[in-house]
């Protein structure tokens, strides 16, 4: 007896046999070439925004840039300033040479540190006027708020998402050129008398001072273009409004601090009056005044 296979039948079974076995080698050998590359690209890939980051960051990502390169070429200036200094520095004999000695050898580096608290006491009037009011005010004036709001987003994360990016950029500017600037400055600052807590070159560019001052000043942005529902109108409020912040920031600064009297003993007539030695370095003295009641003279 004799078995009988038709040739169309046979070249499906040895098409079938082929693909099983090639499925099972591959199986057993591990992927192919094309499935490990597919593989080894999909591990390597770095994660990427998505859903609503993605969104905010795009439509606003030219502040956003504009802010970070900005930050970055400051902060490169910055180091190689200081680097430039230390030079000077240890070229001169500092710490054991009183830097009021330099005179005009110092000027430059003095220049250098004028310009760029200038820079840095904007950068809150800056963040306001640029990121703050057109942040919301463009979606309303543009009609982009009633197309979110239709979406299946909540407004509640699209605002949410656009007020987080927004002061994290803004936080992260701000403390990045701060930090900088205070490793600036730092192995000069306790050697001179004229740089305290109460100047505005220190005050309103190092600690959490320009930070707060950076978030008030965004957050009052938005806040304002909310209301104006209009960009150039909210931009030049916000201008305003930051301006105002610094001014009214100056005139109350001073309350940070503890006022503490100090008193001079009484003197005889003819003798000169001491003045308290025990006064802080870092003291501001507001203003010596004459007691007439009992001759003493407190500060």
């Amino acid at each position: 007896m004799s078995a009988f296979t038709s040739p169309s039948t046979d070249g499906k079974n040895r098409t079938a046999n082929r693909t099983m076995n090639g499925t099972m080698n591959a199986t057993k050998n591990g992927p192919r070439h094309g499935a490990q590359n597919a593989t080894t690209t999909q591990a390597t890939r770095r994660p990427r925004l998505s859903g609503m980051t993605w969104l905010v960051w795009r439509q606003h990502r030219a502040a956003f840039w504009t802010m970070i390169a900005a930050t970055v070429l400051c902060t490169v200036w910055m180091v190689y300033q200081r680097g430039q200094m230390m030079d000077f520095l240890d070229a001169y004999g500092f710490p054991a040479k009183n830097l009021d000695d330099a005179g005009k050898r110092f000027d430059p580096y003095i220049g250098a540190f004028n310009t760029v608290t200038t820079g840095l006491t904007a950068i809150p009037v800056i963040l306001g006027v640029l990121l703050g009011a057109p942040l919301l005010a463009g979606d309303l004036e543009n009609g982009t708020a009633k197309l979110i709001a239709a979406q299946s987003v909540s407004r509640n994360r699209w605002l949410a998402t656009k007020l987080a990016l927004t002061g994290l950029v803004a936080t992260v500017t701000t403390a990045t050129l701060s930090a900088v600037f205070a490793w600036w400055w730092s192995p000069i600052k306790p050697h001179s008398l004229d740089i305290d807590w109460t100047s505005r070159e220190f005050i309103n560019t190092t600690g959490p001072v320009p930070v707060a001052l950076s978030l008030l000043s965004v957050f009052g942005g938005v806040l304002i273009g909310v209301i104006l529902r209009r960009t150039l109108a909210a931009m030049v409020v916000t201008l305003g409004f930051t301006v105002a912040l610094q001014m009214v920031w100056g005139h109350f600064k001073l309350s940070l601090g503890d006022v503490v009297t100090a008193t001079t003993k009484p003197v005889s007539p003819g003798n000169p009056i001491i003045f308290p030695s025990s006064v802080p370095r870092t003291a501001y003295v507001l203003a010596p005044r004459m007691s007439a009641a009992a001759g003493n003279c407190s500060t």
